[in-house]
């Protein structure tokens, strides 16, 4: 019996990322020049990771002799070895049902949700000329990059590689200088209403308590 080959499997690679691009897209529906700057560089990192995931294992190769060294037992070649976390700490089962590919999975559904939830909230502020300050806006200022990042970060404990893990810290500081730029817009726009909302509620790491109840 002939094994499927682990790698090489580029319509894998292409499909998986049009889906999760597609996935973001319907979501986050970038408008400025801007949304599209933070969203071509998220689709940059996805298509980045399946590439590595399905087409080509440039991580497992730059690294395969330390890895045989430190691993001799596992097989760094197939494609359950690019689970790398699993196989670094021993998992001995199928590493689709490793903790860490577990907790990718919760950081990715997660963010997904927190993107969608936020864009609902979004649109019907910005149809009626309001701050959005209801829903995900109500613990965090930026729900929406946050849950970009949560998803980069859910892909990276999945799967993680060089050029991902490269790319990781650069799309964080692109959403921060974008967070910031977006701060001064509806500052201008807002003027007192902004101060008091940020004054209550963190720009990135959300809060537990909503910024009605803390008013009180």
């Amino acid at each position: 019996m002939t094994e499927a080959p682990a790698y090489g499997l580029w319509l894998f690679a292409l499909l998986n990322a049009a889906i999760f691009i597609m996935f973001a897209f319907s979501f986050f529906k970038p408008q400025t020049a801007r949304d599209w700057r933070s969203f071509g560089a998220f689709s940059a990192f996805l298509v980045a990771l399946f590439t590595e995931m399905y087409g080509f294992p440039l991580t497992i190769y730059l690294l395969s002799g330390w890895l045989q060294t430190r691993f001799p037992g596992v097989d760094w070649f197939s494609h359950d070895a690019g689970h790398l976390p699993e196989m670094m700490f021993g998992w001995q089962t199928n590493p689709h049902f490793g903790p860490f590919h577990m907790l990718s999975f919760v950081l990715i559904g997660l963010g997904f949700w927190m993107i969608s939830a936020a864009w609902r909230v979004l649109y019907q502020a910005q149809r009626s000329g309001a701050l959005a300050t209801t829903g995900p806006y109500a613990r965090v200022r930026h729900p929406q990059y946050m849950g970009f990042v949560l998803v980069l970060t859910g892909f990276l404990v999945q799967w993680p590689t060089l050029l991902t893990l490269a790319m990781y810290p650069v799309l964080i500081w692109m959403y921060v200088r974008l967070a910031r730029a977006e701060e001064r817009e509806t500052r201008a726009e807002f003027g007192g209403q902004f101060d008091a909302y940020a004054q209550n509620v963190p720009a990135f790491i959300p809060s537990m308590t909503p910024a009605s109840q803390q008013a009180n």
